[in-house]
């Protein structure tokens, strides 16, 4: 046996089996198929009798069929990925050597002696082509089948295909070439009904019904590809899911980053493609996200860009979709220092040809703001940078307003100094009927950011003016799946431990979205925005946390970790809102982004306001800061917080 697999192992190494060596394959094939013929005619005396004129003739048609070969490609493949494609050219080849043979035989056989030339009728000439073009298909799949044989995987999981289409077909024969093997096909699902109990690619192909699970069982299937195409129907089928979970079936799924580049069925088959076991992210119910990112790099390209909080989980990500479009410089800012730290080096190695310069910074140190907006004359602003954590928050309100609104304001009044085109603010579902300390100060950001583009465009429609003046937009949305503290990364981390999985309360619900697709639509709605705005995203179906916790531990697989419950924490809601119930929406250029119809503030009164919160936080009284911050936003009800009290008074 070790001779076998050190034989196998040195004749399938890619440069064992040059292209000649099939070549001379292919000629004795059809050498040995003549003799073959005559012998099934004339027996054996005679074909020893006429040997060497059976020779003669063999090697004189050879160079025709070698040119058709040519012609072909018969011998430039390699044998052991050998194809239907490849067995039908072997087929052409054979056929026009045949088809020309049979023209020139006759008129050949008048001008050569009788003792060289075999006379072999045409009925011969075919017999001999079509023995040859077996035998040749023969050897590709004997060679194909002793290949995957012999480098097959014993711990290659047994596996079905979630797509009958193209794209599963494409990725079923990508599997197949895998080296080493990681698949071995034993079926198809199909979402249709319809195409239950065909056969495809020499497997049954079975339908997504209740009784896929004893299937499962049954064929020991251990993983579950998902095709490329079918992927946002996989993900909407909770009901499939709960069959994969349930039976233990891993679910493979091709990488985003595949995706990105357009998993076609053409680089499937070549090998492109990269599979990588599912997270609960993966499985999360939502449509796929489709952006005009050309207009938003025609927007983008060339200009100076400058974004604050670029360390974060949602600034970084903007960094990294801005940087694509090749701006003209950009400005990064964080006080982090160590993550800002890790986004310098990603700029420098990924996009070494755009000058970028990352402050460790505050937003609230407006000297230094004031100096950096000045050097740096940006055209876009992009305010990521805030305070997001609810608890802590809840806190230390001082900070919330420190941090949050002061800074916002001072990095919007840059902004209106040193003439930038547009500032695009990052908002939170959070700001809307606020129940807690952070919700608030985002709200009054909002506020702010709003009285202060209408009172621009108010002034300049007075003046008749037509300078252009800074454009704010702001845009909302809720959670993002994977972010710094979020549940996902913690329940990850519980799992780990062996629970328990901490979940506050069993109803508690929220909105998901994935970072590259929530930045997508800040920078569509930000360069699309005409300034006044509050942008909304549609976040999808919200998605209860517990069921979240639960899915998660299955797919771990690990075993008696338990959920425990905590209760609310403060300021924290049971569900989040994206819209006012007093506001409406207007539909814009994109069908999950939607325009909130927000009342008005007068710029003045706001700036009033607010000087008086800044005042008053910097006392670090946060009974008396919640008090205002209450005063400004009527609607911020405070739940499961000692600041209840407040609202009791009025």
């Amino acid at each position: 046996m070790k001779f076998l697999d050190r034989l196998f192992g040195w004749y399938f190494k890619r440069s064992s089996l040059p292209y000649w060596c099939i070549l001379i394959l292919d000629c004795l094939t059809i050498y040995a198929s003549t003799f073959f013929v005559y012998w099934i005619w004339f027996r054996g005396s005679q074909t020893q009798l006429h040997f060497y004129s059976i020779t003669y003739v063999s090697l004189l048609y050879m160079p025709i069929c070698i040119l058709c070969f040519r012609i072909f490609h018969t011998y430039s493949g390699i044998v052991r990925y050998s194809s239907f494609v490849d067995l039908t050219r072997v087929a052409y080849a054979n056929l026009l050597a045949m088809v020309v043979i049979l023209i020139a035989h006759y008129p050949v056989g008048w001008y050569l002696p009788s003792d060289l030339f075999e006379p072999l009728y045409g009925r011969h000439i075919i017999l001999i082509f079509l023995i040859s073009t077996a035998v040749m298909w023969g050897e590709r799949v004997l060679i194909k089948i002793l290949y995957d044989v012999t480098t097959s995987d014993s711990r290659a999981l047994r596996t079905f295909i979630y797509g009958v289409g193209d794209s599963g077909v494409a990725l079923a024969k990508n599997i197949r070439s895998q080296r080493p093997t990681r698949f071995v096909l034993r079926g198809f699902i199909s979402p249709e009904s319809k195409d239950s109990h065909h056969r495809l690619m020499g497997v049954k192909v079975f339908g997504n019904n209740p009784t896929l699970a004893t299937i499962l069982s049954g064929m020991d299937v251990e993983a579950v590809l998902v095709s490329p195409v079918q992927k946002a129907r996989f993900r909407n089928d909770q009901a499939l899911q709960d069959i994969l979970i349930g039976t233990g079936t891993k679910i493979f799924m091709v990488e985003e980053k595949m995706q990105d580049t357009e998993a076609t069925d053409t680089n499937l088959s070549n090998g492109a493609v990269a599979l990588k076991e599912v997270s609960v992210e993966d499985l999360l119910p939502r449509d796929e996200i489709e952006v005009d990112l050309e207009s938003v790099g025609e927007e983008l390209t060339g200009k100076r860009i400058l974004i604050t909080g670029s360390a974060g989980s949602i600034g970084s990500e903007i960094v990294r979709q801005v940087a694509k479009f090749r701006p003209a410089a950009m400005m990064l800012i964080d006080q982090a220092e160590t993550p800002e730290h890790d986004i310098r080096l990603m700029m420098a190695k990924e996009h070494a040809d755009i000058p970028a310069e990352t402050i460790v910074t505050s937003i609230c140190n407006e000297g230094r703001m004031d100096k950096i907006f000045s050097d740096f004359r940006p055209d876009y602003v992009f305010h990521a940078a805030a305070y997001k954590h609810v608890p802590m928050m809840e806190d230390n309100p001082g900070e919330a307003i420190h941090n949050n609104v002061l800074g916002t304001r001072i990095i919007a009044d840059m902004s209106v100094k040193y003439g930038a085109k547009k500032f695009v603010m990052i908002s939170t579902d959070k700001a809307v009927n606020p129940t807690n300390v952070m919700g608030c100060s985002k709200r009054i950001c909002e506020i702010y950011v709003q009285s202060l583009d209408r009172k621009l465009k108010m002034d300049k429609w007075e003046k008749k003016s037509d300078t252009p003046i800074t454009q704010f937009v702001t845009t909302r949305f809720g959670n993002v799946l994977g972010s710094n503290g979020s549940v996902i990364p913690l329940f990850r981390e519980q799992i780990k431990k062996g629970g328990p999985v901490t979940v506050t309360d069993p109803n508690i619900i929220r909105f998901f979205m994935l970072i590259p697709e929530a930045c997508k639509l800040v920078l569509e709605a930000g360069t699309k925005g005409n300034g006044g705005e509050i942008f909304v995203f549609d976040m999808g179906k919200p998605v209860k946390i517990a069921d979240l916790a639960k899915r998660m531990i299955s797919l771990s697989g690990a075993k008696n970790v338990e959920i425990k419950y905590t209760g609310l924490r403060a300021g924290e809601k049971l569900y989040e809102e994206v819209l006012n119930e007093l506001e409406g929406t207007k539909p814009t250029f994109h069908q999950k982004i939607r325009i909130a119809s927000t009342r008005e503030y007068d710029y003045d009164d706001v700036c009033h306001e607010i000087d008086d919160l800044i005042h008053i936080s910097q006392q670090y009284d946060d009974m008396e800061i919640v008090k205002k911050m209450k005063e400004i936003v009527p609607e911020f009800k405070s739940n499961n917080s000692k600041y209840e009290v407040l609202d009791k008074e009025h």
